[in-house]
């Protein structure tokens, strides 16, 4: 037992450290778009050059990749899915705190908790019934007191938790065989893919400065790659269950960010509010499947 302790709080390091990665590209994004970044533009070179770092890597693993439908279901959720949740939630910046947007982006698993049960018929028990009514007391609170934020914020916001609710169902149902980092490499590059078009024809807004640019990278290096692979690496010793519970983090690091560089004050609905929907995703987490976390966790 001693001897694999400290292996175990390795990974519970790595699971945080990936949520912190993860909480922090809401902030990097404010910085890009200050600096005349447009959110689709921000988003190809997310998604590309994340791509582009992820794909090598793959290959020199000779990781197993997806064939077949589980290969064609994975291109649609990354041009479709993936490319529209984080539009919604980029976009969403916009218009709303990024506290605000995080919190209700981390609605999606009681969203996928109902949609499942109405949906796929699975068990609908006590546990699950709490676990909904707190994560909707939470949005209640959250949206209902937040006056600061515009009402296309907070529904750009919600867009994003139920698009991504849609791809983690999917995922978890469509796709079988090739390993989770090859995944999430045909997804980030099926969503730069999509993105691409959508420049060749609207044009390209890159940032102006090279503070612009680095949080670009800030997002590709430490939101996307080094958040994805620490999860993924973590996820092997801790397991999906406890790796959920550890990846509440994201959101509260996603506000303190915000209050440290932002300036964006911690209001009392934001913290009522997101206590409440963490409360439902600790719940919620106790009855994670493995396939659908090692696949789905590519959050924003």
């Amino acid at each position: 037992m001693p001897s694999t302790q400290p292996h175990a709080w390795l990974g519970q390091l790595k699971i945080l450290l990936s949520a912190i990665g993860f909480g922090s590209m809401a902030i990097f994004a404010r910085f890009a778009y200050e600096d005349g970044a447009s959110t689709p533009t921000l988003l190809f070179l997310r998604f590309a050059l994340a791509g582009a770092l992820l794909l090598p890597w793959c290959l020199a693993k000779r990781l197993e990749w997806p064939r077949g439908r589980s290969l064609l279901v994975l291109m649609l959720m990354g041009s479709l899915g993936y490319a529209g949740m984080a539009a919604c939630y980029f976009n969403g910046l916009h218009y709303a705190n990024a506290g605000t947007i995080s919190l209700l982006l981390y609605l999606f698993p009681a969203i996928v908790l109902a949609l499942s049960t109405l949906l796929l018929k699975e068990p609908f028990t006590r546990r699950r019934l709490l676990a909904i009514c707190l994560a909707l007391s939470g949005l209640l609170v959250t949206v209902g007191v937040d006056l600061q934020a515009q009402p296309l914020g907070l529904l750009l916001g919600l867009t994003s938790a139920l698009i991504y609710s849609l791809y983690i169902l999917a995922g978890s149902r469509l796709v079988h065989g090739g390993h989770p980092l090859t995944h999430a490499c045909v997804v980030v590059l099926s969503a730069a893919s999509c993105y691409g078009v959508w420049l060749a024809i609207n044009g390209f807004s890159p940032p102006h400065s090279p503070a612009g640019w680095g949080a670009i990278l800030g997002i590709v290096l430490l939101g996307t790659v080094a958040a994805l692979a620490l999860f993924l690496s973590g996820l092997q010793s801790t397991g999906a269950t406890q790796a959920s519970l550890i990846s509440t983090a994201e959101p509260v690091v996603t506000i303190i960010l915000a209050w440290l560089f932002l300036g964006e004050q911690l209001s009392l609905s934001q913290v009522l509010g997101g206590a409440l929907i963490l409360w439902a995703v600790l719940l919620i987490s106790r009855e994670s499947r493995p396939e659908q976390v090692s696949l789905t966790e590519l959050h924003d």
